[in-house]
């Protein structure tokens, strides 16, 4: 069926398509493989929280969920609007640095989803209202002017940690329902030494495969000052020294994350290994392996801690 048109602007069935065009693209932008890892980081953050719950509720730890991948939605979606120069740089694909998303669109759909992550909050316990809001304040300062702490290294680092330690907060407060208690010593494990692996190697993982447009964005990070060297010296050090850790202190403490800590030493190989090849001479694809092995990790790390729990209590099923 022909569109129809009125005072020289398509409607009916052109605009559906041009907003679901635009809703597909930001959802790109989101980087899908991000915003599923950060549904596993609130799951994990609730399903550990189980032990203190008085009678948790799956409704409204599924709409805590939902609020918080809504919050990563906006703030993925606004950094892609900042980072348009930069990422075509180093030939990203993603649809605001090939042209396939205006970033005017992209920035109203980045505060209209931000504002939904609000509303996505009521009924659920105040204090996820104010995860949800620290969550978007931590990215506008990653992003926005004047700010832009993603220009260095260690603005990069408090950002992260502070988001992911939200993630699992915010999952653990959605069970509990806002009531007193003390945090179960298994969550405080976790979400220290995965939040310790998105920063310490995810953000040298990354850095590896971005080294020209960061330097022509004037980030400092440590591949852009020291060399891919240094940063891959930094990445595989730091995934061994943080899984054997994580492991040791999961056996010396009984916490039940001997499994979960094996798995996060497998990846810290894996990523050791890919390193090995992501010279600052070697082709972007091949530098990117390290940071694929870096999410691998992240999905199998949260994937086996919540289904070796999932069998001590089915309260969420």
């Amino acid at each position: 069926m022909a569109s129809t048109w009125v005072s020289g602007r398509p409607s009916g069935p052109s605009a559906l398509r041009r907003a679901t065009r635009a809703l597909r693209f930001c959802a790109i932008e989101a980087r899908p493989a991000v915003l599923a890892v950060s549904m596993l980081r609130f799951l994990a953050g609730a399903m550990l929280a189980l032990p203190v719950a008085a009678a948790p509720d799956p409704a409204k730890v599924l709409q805590g969920a939902a609020a918080w991948v809504l919050s990563i939605f906006a703030i993925y979606v606004g950094n892609g609007v900042s980072d348009v120069h930069e990422d075509r740089v180093n030939g990203s694909r993603r649809p605001i640095a090939r042209n396939d998303l205006d970033p005017r669109t992209a920035t109203a759909a980045a505060a209209v989803t931000a504002a939904l992550s609000l509303v996505a909050t009521a009924g659920l316990p105040p204090a996820m209202t104010w995860v949800i809001a620290a969550n978007l304040v931590l990215g506008y300062l990653y992003s926005g002017a004047p700010f832009r702490l993603k220009r260095r290294s260690g603005g990069t680092v408090a950002v992260l940690c502070g988001s992911g330690l939200l993630a699992y907060w915010g999952g653990f407060t959605v069970v509990v329902n806002g009531a007193d208690g003390a945090t179960p010593l298994s969550l405080i494990m976790f979400a220290t030494a995965a939040t310790c692996w998105m920063t310490l190697v995810g953000i040298p993982a990354k850095d590896l495969s971005d080294i020209e447009g960061d330097a022509a964005a004037g980030r400092r990070t440590i591949a852009v000052i020291y060399g891919a060297r240094a940063a891959r010296n930094v990445m595989s050090a730091a995934a061994l020294l943080l899984a054997g850790s994580f492991w040791v202190a999961s056996v010396a403490l009984s916490a039940p994350l001997a499994e979960t800590a094996l798995a996060m030493f497998a990846g810290a190989v894996a990523v050791t290994l890919a390193g090995r090849g992501a010279d600052a001479a070697a082709a972007r694809r091949r530098r990117r392996r390290p940071y694929r092995a870096f999410m691998a990790t992240q999905y199998v790390v949260h994937i086996t801690v919540l289904s070796s729990n999932i069998g001590k209590d089915m309260l969420l099923l």
